[in-house]
């Protein structure tokens, strides 16, 4: 017999073995189950109850995809109506890049962005001495806002009518008519997008 000691590992407990396999399907189960059959069972109720929102909102125009109703476009020709700034990057109202801008508003950035755009609105409707309405100088939280307040439609109008040859009450009529009320008649404010007014504007006779 050997003089040297000889040391046996403890066998591994039963258990743990035993216990490996169902935590293994547990786990492939439930990976199936939420990742693969719940979004495509939510998906495909939310393509039979809301075909038009879950195919992201488009606008379509004469078979042509122009946008969505949930993300603006940059305007800057004084025919049409101007939307929120946008901060996202590398251009506005990108949407693969939603984020506000982050400045505080002690930032000279922030003031020298809401005074180039009051620049911008004041050069292209120079008789228009009425007071600039907040949103549209500031950049929203996702920098995709589509929608200007009912004031900010109606501080453009007369700019639109004059540089279109149309008259204010025809460009405010087709502002009230784009007018949306609160989310379930109670949730934020009346908006008015902007891509559907200004895609109403060229489609007015």
């Amino acid at each position: 017999m050997s003089s040297q000691a000889q040391i046996k590992l403890p066998a591994e407990p039963a258990h743990q073995t035993g216990m490996l396999r169902p935590a293994l399907t547990v786990f492939i189960g439930l990976s199936i189950v939420t990742g693969l059959l719940y979004p495509a069972v939510v998906t495909g109720i939310a393509k039979a109850v809301f075909p038009h929102q879950a195919a992201g909102s488009l606008i379509v125009q004469n078979g042509k995809t122009v946008g969505s109703e949930l993300i603006g476009q940059p305007f800057s020709d004084p025919k049409y109506f101007w939307g929120r700034l946008s901060a996202t990057a590398p251009m506005p109202y990108n949407g693969a890049a939603s984020v506000g801008s982050n400045l505080g508003p002690t930032n000279p950035a922030l003031t020298d962005a809401a005074k180039a755009r009051i620049d911008a609105l004041r050069a292209a409707d120079a008789d228009n001495q009425a007071a600039v309405p907040v949103d549209l100088v500031t950049a929203s939280g996702s920098g995709l806002d589509p929608h200007i307040s009912p004031a900010a439609a109606r501080y453009q109008a007369a700019r639109v009518a004059r540089v279109r040859g149309v008259s204010v009450d025809k460009v405010e009529a087709l502002i009230a008519a784009n007018t949306e009320g609160p989310g379930l008649g109670v949730l934020g404010e009346p908006g008015v997008n902007v891509l559907k007014l200004n895609l109403a504007l060229d489609g007015a006779k």
